[in-house]
């Protein structure tokens, strides 16, 4: 599959090098660069190829022809996909619970990636499988699908900044305080378990409580940063672990068969017109009954 970019040379650029625009107005990666000069037509000026070190002139038409090929070992299966957004860089999807985003032992055909696979397939598109902000299985919510290595590069850069922004819906056991923040280091236990150690990266969540429900509180949570299962890790750490949370609170599949844990909202500027976007899901199904029930 190809994705073209193009941009019309500024006086800003004229006599500057093609890799600098590439780096500095397209913000192309140096890997994605050398990745380009293997195709005749990876960087055009006015339709012709050009060298990184060849020189601009103001109205030249830079062209950038990205390729990318499927995820090879990904197989494409089948999987109801919520799809909220698509175009050419990036798909927005409300993930379900109970699916992993990623394929692995015991788990190579029932995952959203190989729902992804068969979306591209289905639709004659041919891209790898990239993930911006993967998700556990137990967790739903809205999750972003990069189509492309530029989008995925941009995307990845926003999470670092903070300009690529998330929250979360958690429903956790006891009375929490009306906010807070958790400022606490997260190291591996093992291959799966992660806790609050001294030797740990820092880890910091931000949290308010919107309503209370006698036994639990459903509460709305804000990364700073994004280790690995920090919400789970963080609310069990100050006694709050969330509701059907086998790892790091109690697993009682008949009150709730997860993590109550669903990502709630997205806001990205799209990698490749800069426009801000925002997205809200609807409630995950399971979340909103028990509620409803309390």
């Amino acid at each position: 599959m190809k994705r073209t970019l193009e941009y019309k040379i500024t006086g800003n650029y004229n006599d500057a090098m093609v890799q600098d625009v590439l780096r500095r107005e397209l913000r192309i990666s140096t890997a994605l660069i050398k990745e380009l000069k293997k195709y005749p037509d990876g960087i055009l000026i006015n339709g012709e190829h050009m060298r990184t070190v060849d020189p601009v002139h103001t109205g030249d038409i830079l062209t950038v022809n990205i390729y990318d090929t499927d995820s090879e070992s990904i197989e494409p299966h089948y999987i109801p996909l919520d799809i909220m957004h698509e175009d050419e860089d990036i798909l927005i999807i409300n993930k379900q619970p109970g699916i992993p985003t990623h394929p692995s032992k015991g788990h190579f055909t029932d995952t959203i990636a190989n729902g992804v696979m068969y979306h591209y397939n289905k639709n004659g598109e041919h891209h790898m499988f990239r993930a911006v902000n993967r998700l556990d299985s137990g967790t739903s919510g809205v999750m972003c699908i990069a189509k492309n290595s530029y989008a995925h590069a941009r995307l990845a850069e926003e999470l670092g900044t903070h300009e690529l922004r998330r929250r979360y819906l958690a429903i956790a056991e006891g009375t929490t305080e009306d906010r807070g923040t958790i400022d606490a280091p997260i190291a591996r236990v093992d291959f799966i378990k992660r806790a609050v150690a001294p030797e740990g990266q820092r880890a910091v969540t931000h949290y308010r409580t919107i309503e209370c429900f006698g036994n639990y509180t459903l509460v709305e949570l804000i990364l700073e940063t994004g280790r690995t299962h920090q919400i789970r890790v963080h609310m069990s750490h100050i006694g709050h672990p969330l509701l059907g949370d086998w790892l790091y609170g109690k697993e009682d599949k008949e009150l709730f068969p997860r993590q109550a844990l669903h990502s709630s909202y997205l806001s990205l500027l799209h990698p490749v017109t800069g426009e801000k976007m925002e997205f809200i899901p609807r409630l995950a199904k399971d979340m909103e009954s028990f509620i409803k029930s309390l």
